[in-house]
């Protein structure tokens, strides 16, 4: 065991001092962390725009929900129920202590960037929580507003330990959880008054699908967030990313079962095509940056080493591509992006505003 640590650490980067990364999306925990199956997924050149219109390649939702299904448990036990990444002030050192409390204040920054109101008469009533993990957003919504939230997943494992927590928690009748696919929603048009989508966006293989699912439940005037992983944004003289930036890209996505990716632009686009009203997106990388080093390192304690150990040498594989977020986060290639819109008000009396049907 001994050897193998050693092996271990010496793959990973040094965490004594927290690299300043220019860089969501995932999952989520970081997507695919520690998981246990590499993709079989054929491999595609990635694409920018384009990837709006991509289908899914056969068998990407099994394997999304079959890394989940297997990495769920062994990311609660060290991380607790957020699935998703920490927000720190730019800059700052933290410690493990730390990381829970920026795992809550990304779920605020997230609602104040997008004014989510908190007035008794104009809260959120409704929310459909989109790649929910195990519901950590959706508890935490459900008790902030008062709200009902529905979360969806692919995983059953997720579905049921959601659940579980819900009611460990006291909330079954505030936050219920369903495996479902987020391309093909159970929910009827207009349902929700809050949509919300927590670095789930990088496993959609159809980001204007994806965007016209989330515009189809949301209610009139409801804002949408999407908190995911985008690569940069192109150069006016740019058609492509560059061959060792679309390498590193298939790299991580090989590891944790994504399809292509696309620029924060990508996601404007989507949203003008769909005719959704106060689009906004920032860059919030800098805010992220001590979380990869404090994941690498949480899988060099005792407790992370022997739990990878015991996941098999398929999960350590999956833990040792860790190093190339953060390397794409200081290449400036890797964007941890939020992007909030509005779905448009009601025209006529008693109207919805059309949105676009999604490609």
């Amino acid at each position: 065991m001994a050897n193998s640590a050693a092996l271990l650490h010496s793959l990973l980067p040094s965490t004594a001092s927290t690299p300043r990364l220019r860089h969501r999306a995932s999952p989520a925990p970081p997507a695919g962390l520690f998981c246990r199956r590499r993709s079989t997924l054929p491999a595609r050149p990635m694409a920018t725009a384009a990837v709006a219109d991509a289908s899914a390649p056969p068998g990407l939702n099994e394997g999304i929900a079959g890394l989940y299904d297997e990495s769920s448990g062994l990311w609660e036990s060290i991380w607790g129920e957020h699935m998703h990444h920490g927000f720190y002030d730019p800059g700052q050192a933290a410690d493990m202590s730390d990381h829970r409390r920026a795992q809550i204040r990304m779920v605020e920054e997230a609602l104040a960037f997008a004014a989510v109101p908190d007035d008794p008469a104009n809260k959120p009533k409704m929310i459909v929580d989109v790649g929910c993990g195990i519901g950590g957003s959706s508890r935490y919504l459900a008790k902030k507003y008062g709200a009902q939230c529905r979360g969806i997943t692919l995983s059953p494992v997720q579905a049921e330990r959601g659940n579980a927590l819900a009611a460990a928690q006291g909330l079954s009748d505030k936050a219920s959880f369903q495996v479902a696919d987020a391309l093909d929603q159970p929910f009827p048009d207009g349902q929700f008054d809050l949509v919300w989508s927590m670095e789930s966006g990088e496993h959609m293989p159809n980001k204007k699908k994806f965007v016209g699912e989330l515009a189809r439940v949301a209610a009139p005037g409801a804002p949408i967030i999407i908190v995911t992983w985008c690569h940069r944004n192109l150069a006016p003289s740019e058609d492509s990313l560059k061959p060792d930036e679309l390498n590193l890209l298939k790299k991580i996505c090989d590891a944790y079962y994504l399809p292509d990716w696309c620029s924060p632009n990508d996601y404007v686009k989507i949203a003008e095509s769909l005719s959704l009203e106060d689009i906004k997106t920032a860059d919030w990388s800098e805010n992220v940056a001590p979380f990869w080093p404090a994941v690498i390192q949480s899988a060099l304690t005792w407790k992370g080493f022997t739990s990878l150990l015991t996941s098999g040498w398929k999960t350590i594989k999956g833990a040792l591509v860790m190093p190339l977020m953060i390397q794409g986060y200081k290449k400036g290639l890797i964007k941890f992006t939020i992007i909030t819109c509005r779905k448009p008000q009601a025209t006529i009396e008693g109207e919805e505003t059309p949105i676009a049907s999604p490609a």
